[in-house]
Formats: structure tokens, sequence, C-alpha cells
């Protein structure tokens, strides 16, 4: 690990920050808390983490608000230097349907309360892993009939029409693209 990467840890409870910091710190990362959405955002604008371990119930502005401010294409403040700035849900919001609306909004991971502070630490080195396995890999522009995708800067041109998509929707286009004539399910899409 060269320069030592930097968590944000976004929960209300003091407790949950103070175990996943310390678990964290043992490995070697640096760690900044927010207990509140709003001053969340003001440390991703201001120090620009390698990654943020998000709850969903926060005073002042909730995790799924957020993620989707992070997320929109229009909100280039909130990328670090590898792309977008990975998201780990850490919520005790168990459904299905909120694991489902936090990973069409673009979150890395999904982790519910009460949790294994070793395996979120695992969790949050494979997320890292990819992302900066993603950002070094060069990968070269596909073209498909007459439409156009750069993964670098995702860009999507139809003809010499620019295609106003989000982050999610792009991968799933990109996701689609690369694997033509296969058929997936919503789970297995949500998964990749």
């Amino acid at each position: 690990m060269g320069k030592q990467q930097t968590i944000l840890v976004v929960d209300d409870e003091t407790t949950v920050r103070e175990v996943v910091r310390k678990y964290l710190e043992r490995e070697g990362f640096r760690v900044i808390e927010a207990e509140t959405g709003p001053l969340a955002l003001h440390l991703i604008h201001q120090e620009q983490p390698d990654l943020v371990v998000l709850d969903i119930m926060l005073p002042g502005l909730d995790g799924f608000t957020m993620t989707r401010s992070l997320r929109d294409p229009a909100g280039s403040a909130f990328v670090n230097e590898h792309g977008s700035i990975p998201i780990i849900m850490l919520t005790a919001r168990t459904e299905e349907a909120d694991r489902i609306t936090g990973f069409e909004l673009g979150t890395d991971d999904y982790v519910t309360k009460p949790f294994s502070p070793r395996e979120l630490v695992m969790r949050i080195k494979a997320v890292l892993r990819r992302t900066l396995t993603a950002a070094d890999e060069e990968v070269k522009p596909l073209v498909l009939a007459d439409l156009w995708l750069e993964p670098n800067s995702r860009t999507a041109k139809r003809g010499e029409v620019t295609l106003a998509l989000t982050a999610k929707e792009f991968d799933l286009l990109w996701f689609l693209a690369c694997h033509p004539r296969q058929v997936f399910t919503r789970t297995q899409l949500l998964d990749q």
C-alpha cells in the first residue's frame, strides 16, 4: 500500500465509529469520522477519502440521499484520484428492499448490523483492491454498431450524440455490451 489510505466512517453511533476506527487503524488506514450527513459531505469534499463506510439512518441527511448525491454525474467534486469514491453501507436496515436500493444507487457493498469488524475490514480491503485495479487498468473504448462506450470517462455516444447517462446506467450498459447475447437475472446484474 503506497500512501496511507483514508477511510471516512459515517455513523451517528459513537461506539460503532470507535470500533471501526480501531480495527482500521490497526490495519494501517487513516480514519476520519462524521456523525451527520452534512458533516460527512463536507469531509468528503475536503479530504477526498479512498472509501466511505456509511450508515443509512443519519441526522441531517440520510445515507441513501448522500449516496445519490455522491453518484450524481454532475457531482464531479466527489471523486478521488481513482474515480468515484467507493461506498460500503453499514446499517441496521436488513430488508432486501433496502439492500437493493443501496446497490441501485451505487453502493459497492452492504453490511448489516450487528457486524464483524474483521469482516468489515476485509470487505473494505476487497473493495479498495477492485477499485485500484480498475483505476490502474487502461480499458479501451468499445464500439457496437453506432454505439461508442469509453469506460475511463464513462462517456457513451450513439452516432455523434452524447448520451446523458448516470454512472450506474453507464456501468450497466458497459457490462451488457461486454457480454453480448447473454441473459442475466436482476440479482446477477446487481452483483456486477
